[in-house]
């Protein structure tokens, strides 16, 4: 006879009713807890004690299992609830947790985590304290590929070791006495930038990522060091690392870390009291709130970046692209066309400081409107976009080409021409493995969606497989 569920107390307070609402939601879907723990790759034990209320629930677990529960959002908005209705000292516990994870994460890979971890195995859990080294890798999920955290050993473990590649190095953290010493740390630090983001360029962010932040370390070290114009200048070196480890932790998938970095990075902008760095970072907010799914605070954050920028820079065009793309994930055709004609006119009259935007011409205007036109569902204009961008693109930015391969296959994909979406969506799923892309994954996963009913065609099933060999299957 199989042991009865303890009976829960829903009304005995805000956390008693969400453990409430998963089992409820559990129970619907008839999933065991061993089955849900399985599916969203969380300790059974700490799957119980949510249900209890016996254990803080960081959010991004709830997350997961809101995905995997297919709840609609319902268990992200009760944690909400939760959260504002708990005790100071409840929600303080479960900051603790959060912060103890993503604390032990930084330290090894830069990933945050689930306050719960990976089945390592048939009937084998991971407890919160048994394996700390986590790498966020891509998992199908009812179907759907979504980014989570998982014990470095078992990814390995499945075969998957690309996804759990080694690092590039960290730079050693810098003792006190010689960052003392150090004789121009701007210029190093500023040096050990430019090789961070060329590297990330070429094999992508997971392996560059622990070095970032390691260095970033010994910055911030070092700008306690420094008083007067020394200090202002090394915290906004800080704010551009900030903002580059949020870029990095985006692009892996780890959005919680990719909010943090971002979120750091504005408050010290305006302490630095540089309005162009504020304009730049209020439009990678801007980038990441699109990009997670909220496209109206993504639009507000855009504007907020152009109304900041001064006029006739080329931060005014960055942001007006940032409002453009909001407004195609929005459905708002005419004003997206109005803003893409705006930033090119902007474009041709901008100046040209080597600082900000020196990357902006107007084949990205072009390649970011042909992103900009799928979401719009203008296929045919789309892939015609992206195909002209992957052929300009230079052999270097290996991460980016990997992108605009994943976007045109989509584009081809919707235009009908099923075989040649998987063609080029093979040849991405080669990068993807290489650099742990998410907005390679992200793209090849919409496209996975639309091949199926397709699966028949020459080239479908050997793309689907290729992909499926590349992320994890919980059971």
């Amino acid at each position: 006879m199989g042991q009865q569920p303890n009976d829960l107390t829903p009304d005995a307070g805000p956390w008693h009713r969400w453990g409430y609402e998963l089992r409820q939601f559990r129970e619907a879907r008839r999933l065991s807890q061993q089955a849900l723990a399985r599916k969203a790759l969380i300790d059974r034990s700490h799957l119980g004690r949510f249900e209890r209320a016996e254990r803080p629930v960081p959010r991004p677990a709830a997350v997961v299992l809101d995905r995997v529960l297919d709840a609609a959002g319902a268990l992200v908005r009760y944690w909400d609830e939760a959260e504002s209705e708990s005790p100071q000292d409840n929600s303080a516990m479960t900051s603790r947790v959060e912060t103890e994870v993503h604390e032990a994460n930084t330290r090894s890979h830069g990933a945050s985590g689930l306050g719960a971890l990976a089945m390592s195995g048939p009937g084998q859990a991971v407890s919160l304290g048994d394996d700390m080294d986590l790498v966020v890798v891509p998992a199908r999920i009812n179907g759907r590929i979504h980014f989570v955290p998982v014990p470095r050993r078992v990814v390995l473990a499945s075969g998957l070791a690309g996804l759990a590649a080694a690092a590039v190095p960290a730079t050693p953290a810098t003792a006190d006495s010689d960052l003392a010493d150090m004789g121009s740390p701007f210029q190093h630090f500023a040096q050990l930038r430019r090789v961070i983001v060329q590297t990330d360029n070429l094999i992508g962010p997971r392996h560059v990522l622990p070095a970032l932040q390691q260095n970033l370390v010994s910055l911030a070290k070092r700008r306690r060091f420094a008083r007067g114009a020394d200090a202002v200048e090394l915290l906004a070196l800080e704010t551009r690392y900030e903002e580059l480890a949020g870029w990095f932790a985006q692009d892996i998938g780890d959005e919680r870390t990719a909010h943090g970095h971002t979120a750091k990075a504005l408050d010290a902008s305006h302490v630095t009291g540089d309005t162009d760095l504020t304009a730049y970072i209020l439009g990678r907010k801007a980038q990441l709130a699109v990009d997670t799914g909220h496209p109206a605070d993504a639009l507000g954050l855009a504007t907020a970046a152009r109304r900041t920028a001064r006029p006739g820079s080329r931060l005014e065009v960055i942001a007006v692209l940032h409002e453009a793309h909001a407004h195609a994930v929005l459905g708002e055709a005419s004003e997206t066309h109005k803003a893409y004609d705006t930033a090119l006119t902007l474009l041709g009259r901008a100046d040209s400081d080597g600082v900000w935007g020196s990357w902006l011409d107007t084949a990205y205007v072009n390649t970011a409107r042909a992103r900009s036109l799928a979401a719009l569902g203008d296929y045919e204009r789309a892939a015609a976009g992206f195909d002209d961008a992957i052929a300009m693109l230079p052999p270097a930015y290996r991460r980016d080409r990997g992108v605009y391969l994943a976007r045109a296959a989509r584009a081809h994909a919707g235009t009908g021409n099923n075989v040649l979406a998987a063609r080029i969506g093979t040849q991405a799923v080669g990068i993807a493995v290489e650099t742990g892309s998410a907005r390679i994954f992200h793209q090849l996963d919409r496209l996975d969606h639309a091949l199926a009913p397709a699966a028949g065609e020459d080239g479908v099933a050997e793309f689907r497989a290729s992909l499926d060999r590349i992320v994890l299957h919980p059971a």
